[in-house]
């Protein structure tokens, strides 16, 4: 008989690249029978942008390319799930009485996969009371998109921080694996559990079909940067700061694959209209074909000296950019430095916080060295194809299935 999985969500939109695109598409296809706890909020299920769905998608439970969906409204789990801070012995009696942690039971899944922090307490909530009630063991895995904690957020007090850390440590005892997005992250886990199963599965996409290596014979330099640009922060300024300084030097076009999040807008001044492209959000699966005419993709990690998170980073976008091809220029942060020098696949500015004219001297200086440009190129596919691609992730998550099986 085949094996039930239950992905466990607390945060993510339900068709979020790593979980649904990648994950449950993958073991759906060796066989798993998946089905996913996801949370409404306001009563509504949202795009990856943040637009909510208005017709689509409004039954509490739906089946959405062979994968069943459940749905609760977060707001009425919020509070049992932060009795997560609480005393332990109070877990059972506060903490497990919630939509997500009582829905995920009604599966009667054989594995579940949590996806955060509190969707991993929801997860010690499963394990123990099917343990409890049916007498079942079932196994916990956790996916850790993200350290949380994270060590120097400056938003939670040390108090705060203390707290989430022993709490998470305690729940780790009880998990059966970790999995994780980078190798300085699993790091962290190993230095606190050093017997703590865990893997790393990179956010990578599934190998760009038709793939056609690039020439860099153009005049014409095409920086890229995919996913959202909040208008919020300085990303949006230094995006107009670097193409004010490239348009005035060469042809130069910055674009953005993805863009504002719902209700936000980035206007374009005038004189740069015809230099920034903003394709909006586009089918995930064909992301490739609108990279195509882009020469280098561009990532800025700011304030990575407050935020092991983002010193730790292998975003999707930057796999995303090697998947085609494309050379990454990236700030200084550590697990995407490390991984540039080891692969010699872009390029790194030697700032922690870098300027638009730090990216924009970098850049114009690429772009003259073509040869430099094509063999960082070459790099990158390569090592998507022998290396990081899904296809080669997929192993890994199906490898740590059958071994908790």
């Amino acid at each position: 008989m085949p094996k039930k999985v239950c992905m466990v969500v607390a945060h993510h939109p339900f068709t979020d690249a790593r979980i649904f695109k990648k994950e449950a598409k993958s073991l759906q296809k060796k066989g798993y029978h998946v089905s996913m706890i996801v949370p409404r909020k306001n009563g509504k299920l949202f795009d990856i942008d943040g637009t909510p769905y208005t017709k689509r998608f409004q039954s509490k439970i739906f089946t959405y390319e062979g994968i069943k969906i459940v749905t609760y409204h977060s707001e009425s789990s919020q509070k049992a799930l932060s009795n997560v801070l609480s005393d332990e012995n109070s877990w059972e009696n506060h903490g497990f009485n919630n939509q997500l942690t009582q829905l995920a039971i009604r599966e009667n899944a054989d594995i579940y996969h949590a996806h955060e922090y509190l969707s991993l307490f929801a997860g010690i909530g499963i394990k123990r009371l099917m343990k409890k009630r049916k007498g079942k063991d079932v196994k916990l895995i956790y996916d850790s998109h993200e350290l949380t904690p994270d060590p120097l957020d400056p938003k939670y007090s040390q108090e705060r921080r203390t707290n989430l850390k022993q709490k998470l440590l305690t729940m780790l005892k009880e998990v059966d694996h970790v999995i994780t997005v980078s190798d300085s992250i699993k790091s962290w886990y190993l230095s606190h559990r050093p017997q703590l199963p865990v893997d790393v599965i990179y956010n990578s996409p599934p190998l760009a079909k038709n793939y056609e290596s690039k020439d860099f014979n153009s005049d014409r330099l095409t920086v890229g940067y995919e996913g959202n640009i909040d208008d919020k922060k300085s990303g949006w300024e230094k995006v107009i700061g670097i193409s004010d300084i490239c348009s005035k030097n060469v042809d130069f076009h910055f674009k953005i694959i993805g863009g504002n999040r719902f209700g936000n807008s980035t206007p374009i001044p005038e004189h740069l209209q015809s230099r920034i492209t903003l394709t909006g959000w586009v089918n995930y699966h064909t992301i490739p074909m609108y990279m195509t005419d882009v020469d280098i993709g561009w990532i800025d990690l700011e304030d990575t000296a407050f935020s092991l998170n983002r010193d730790y980073s292998l975003p999707n976008k930057f796999f995303s950019y090697l998947n085609n091809g494309i050379p990454v220029m990236v700030n200084n942060s550590k697990e995407m430095k490390e991984f540039i020098n080891r692969h010699q696949c872009g390029y790194v500015i030697e700032k922690k916080n870098a300027t638009s004219r730090d990216y924009a001297d970098a850049l114009l200086s690429l772009h003259k060295d073509k040869s430099k440009l094509q063999q960082m190129s070459k790099n990158a596919r390569n090592i998507m194809e022998k290396l990081y691609s899904w296809e080669n992730m997929e192993k890994r998550l199906l490898a740590i299935y059958q071994s908790l099986l």
